[in-house]
């Protein structure tokens, strides 16, 4: 499948292992390629569920002067939201647990925009995911926040780690999403290049 990225080279613009899991998952050659101190900021009058897809295509046009003719590339931004509050990371193990424990006991959507491009195409687009936690106590959190170590994540969590284990009772949407790659989208938008 996919035989159409046959006239591409590949690459994925994120350092996340989990990004290079799942995209590998869909048996795409790629290579990871990361450039430092690109700006990730939205206007503060933009929507929160739009912030991420924003974010997606300012990390793609970074990029986008550097691709050669054959390359595609592929960008993408993660956010949770609660309470209309945008989770980016932590900045330390005190505010995890302070998301965390926002997201206790309540549903929370997380977006994650993507941009594809190359020299001549580019799609952007963003999918949602609704989760719902259990109400955490405070000790699972610790726990979680001590074991887990979640600084890189959105939100604090990784839904296919522990916390996401005990903790999730309800998803609706793409589990790999949350992961951060909804990769049932990228394949369909990838068919079309």
């Amino acid at each position: 499948m996919l035989d159409n990225l046959r006239k591409y080279h590949v690459v994925l613009a994120s350092n996340s292992p989990r990004r290079r899991e799942l995209l590998a998952g869909l048996g795409v050659d790629f290579e990871v390629r990361v450039m430092a101190g690109i700006d990730e900021s939205y206007p503060d009058d933009m929507s929160a569920m739009k912030a991420a897809e924003y974010v997606a295509g300012k990390k793609a046009a970074a990029y986008k002067e550097t691709l050669g003719n054959d390359e595609l590339l592929i960008a993408a931004d993660t956010m949770v939201i609660a309470e209309d509050e945008v989770m980016g990371k932590p900045h330390d193990e005190a505010d995890a647990l302070r998301m965390l424990g926002k997201l206790s006991g309540k549903t929370h959507h997380v977006v994650t925009g993507v941009c594809i491009v190359t020299k001549e195409r580019q799609s952007l687009f963003s999918v949602v995911t609704d989760v719902t936690f259990k109400e955490l106590s405070h000790e699972e959190t610790e726990y979680y926040v001590n074991n887990y170590h979640p600084l890189d994540k959105a939100g604090a969590y990784g839904i296919q780690e522990w916390i996401g284990f005990i903790g999730c009772t309800g998803l609706e949407g793409s589990y790999f999403n949350v992961m951060g790659l909804p990769v049932q989208r990228i394949y369909t938008e990838l068919l079309k290049f």
